[in-house]
């Protein structure tokens, strides 16, 4: 099922003051738009979210997409569990805009599985029972200090063998590889159509809003949480998908 979706022209125009990025209405019309044409591999990494839900999630289980905007790892995760009994999905992101437009997507699509929408912060959110769980580019949205205690809720509330499949944008510590996979990434959105305005002015909104973490730092983390089995899984330049096992 492919998101109905207005092109992204949010940055298109010269703005006097960029203000910090946010998921409002402006930013829900053009989302598929903009992440498609943003995060390379992206489409390849909901085919493995489908892949990993179908082999690690458990009857009688939840299955939690945490930062859902509009929903498409919970319709991935959805055609995975048909033939799983008993399974459920809860779904949440803290935008309003988010969650409206994600509950239009799902009610047509028809599915047997359960799905649970709320308009929540998943760092107060409980985590329970559950099999598998989806952070899907969000951790990058969130307070560093809060990533750990987050991420070991998530451990808690897993059931043996469940999985967290999170996927971020990464940097690197060496500054030379840093510079050649980012001017990959940029290259990237020039051939998707982004101008040099646009691709400035996104990245100012950005500025202090998405903090990104290294390679070592996301492993460094789920094992001190503890996961014993963690790594990645899928890697396009700059943006990575890690599978941790507990």
């Amino acid at each position: 099922m492919t998101l109905p979706t207005d092109k992204d022209k949010i940055y298109a125009q010269a703005h006097e003051a960029v203000g910090a990025f946010q998921f409002d209405e402006s930013v829900v019309a053009v989302f598929p738009d903009m992440i498609s044409r943003s995060v390379p591999g992206y489409q390849t990494i909901l085919t493995g979210i489908g892949e990993l839900t179908k082999l690690h999630a458990k009857p009688n289980t939840q299955l939690y997409d945490l930062g859902c905007s509009l929903g498409a790892a919970t319709l991935t995760m959805l055609r995975a569990t048909d033939d799983i009994e008993g399974c459920s999905i809860v779904a949440l992101d803290n935008s309003e805009a988010m969650i409206a437009r994600a509950q239009e997507y799902l009610q047509a699509f028809h599915h047997d599985t359960p799905v649970a929408l709320h308009c929540a912060d998943i760092c107060d959110f409980v985590i329970e029972n559950a099999s598998v769980v989806v952070i899907n580019f969000t951790l990058q949205f969130i307070d560093p200090e809060a990533r750990s205690v987050l991420l070991k809720r998530i451990y808690d509330g897993l059931v043996p063998g469940g999985i967290l499949i999170l996927s971020e944008k990464i940097h690197f510590d060496n500054a030379a590889l840093q510079q050649s996979i980012e001017h990959l990434h940029l290259q990237f959105k020039r051939a998707n159509g982004y101008s040099e305005l646009e691709i400035s002015q996104k990245r100012s909104s950005l500025e202090n809003v998405l903090i990104s973490d290294s390679e070592a730092e996301h492993l460094e983390r789920l094992q001190h949480v503890g996961f014993e089995s963690a790594g990645i899984w899928f890697q396009a330049y700059n943006f990575a998908a890690f599978l941790a096992i507990k």
